[in-house]
């Protein structure tokens, strides 16, 4: 065999295998790497659109919590309001019922002052009518007399 007849011949076939790789396998290798290029690219599309939703879902959280922690420290100190009024309610309440309370006591107090004035009075009479009954029963003596008067002060 002739060397220009076998060079011929490869040529033949390796064109043949060009033609053939170009035709029938090359397009589907390219569109397997296009797809996967499509694949890739809009998958780091997504990771872009999902990075910045992430951002402005933490924007809007920062936004929720600051919003949070300002309506509850309004409540607290409008219950710290609440809860000084209430205090300051009942510290009324009670002062009104110890006045009450004072007055009640006081009247009472009055009420048993005069209640053993009274009964002073009653025993002080009762001492002076016996006092009268035993100077009377008695003879008419002087000394006698200021040592009656004398037991009456000391039972007195």
């Amino acid at each position: 065999m002739h060397l220009d007849a076998t060079l011929i011949a490869q040529l033949v076939v390796f064109l043949l295998l060009a033609w053939f790789t170009a035709k029938f396998v090359w397009p589907p290798i390219t569109r397997a790497l296009d797809e996967r290029a499509k694949k890739i690219a809009d998958g780091l599309a997504a990771a872009d659109r999902a990075k910045a939703e992430l951002a402005s879902a933490n924007k809007a959280v920062e936004q929720e919590l600051a919003r949070s922690h300002h309506e509850s420290a309004q409540r607290l100190a409008e219950a710290e309001r609440r809860a000084q009024a209430m205090i300051e309610e009942a510290r009324k309440k009670a002062e009104e019922t110890g006045q009450g309370i004072i007055a009640q006591a006081k009247a009472e107090a009055e009420q048993q002052l005069i209640k053993a004035r009274e009964a002073l009075r009653d025993q002080v009479a009762g001492l002076a009518v016996k006092g009268a009954e035993a100077i009377l029963h008695r003879e008419v003596n002087p000394q006698v007399h200021a040592d009656l008067l004398a037991r009456l002060k000391a039972e007195l």
